[in-house]
């Protein structure tokens, strides 16, 4: 007899996401309308359809996923299933040093870091978001 064959971990990884989607809105007490909503008001309009299919592990937009976990009040590695803390950025088990900003130089202006945004609530103090290399026109 040969052993069962292991759950593949991106298709674990997506599984997980869908039920982190439910238990993250149940939590807050929202339906799936009004999940609906907050992402129309910040430009991501879908369906309830279509968020049903997410939490039903059908049809997940990772496109979405950012802006999910703003509305869900959580991280995206909490979503993944990284950390099971829905605040945390780093994932379960992960030790990295404190963080000790460095003053910018004098001659730049020092720009306050966004507290929420597309990446979620509570960035990390010692983020700093990449520029874009393109524009869409």
């Amino acid at each position: 007899m040969s052993a069962p064959p292991r759950p593949h971990p991106a298709r674990e990884r997506h599984w997980v996401c869908a039920q982190r989607l439910r238990e993250r809105r149940l939590e807050l007490g929202l339906t799936q309308r009004e999940v609906v909503a907050r992402l129309a008001r910040r430009g991501n309009p879908t369906t309830n359809r279509a968020l049903s299919a997410m939490e039903n592990g059908r049809g997940l937009d990772l496109g979405l996923l950012p802006e999910l976990a703003e509305c869900l009040d959580c991280t995206t590695t909490y979503l993944l299933g990284l950390t099971t803390r829905a605040h945390s950025w780093l994932p379960d088990g992960h030790l990295h040093p404190p963080f000790t900003p460095t003053p910018p130089p004098a001659a730049l202006p020092a720009h306050p870091t966004p507290t929420t945004g597309i990446l979620g609530p509570h960035l990390p103090s010692n983020f700093t978001a990449p520029t874009r290399a393109r524009r869409r026109n």
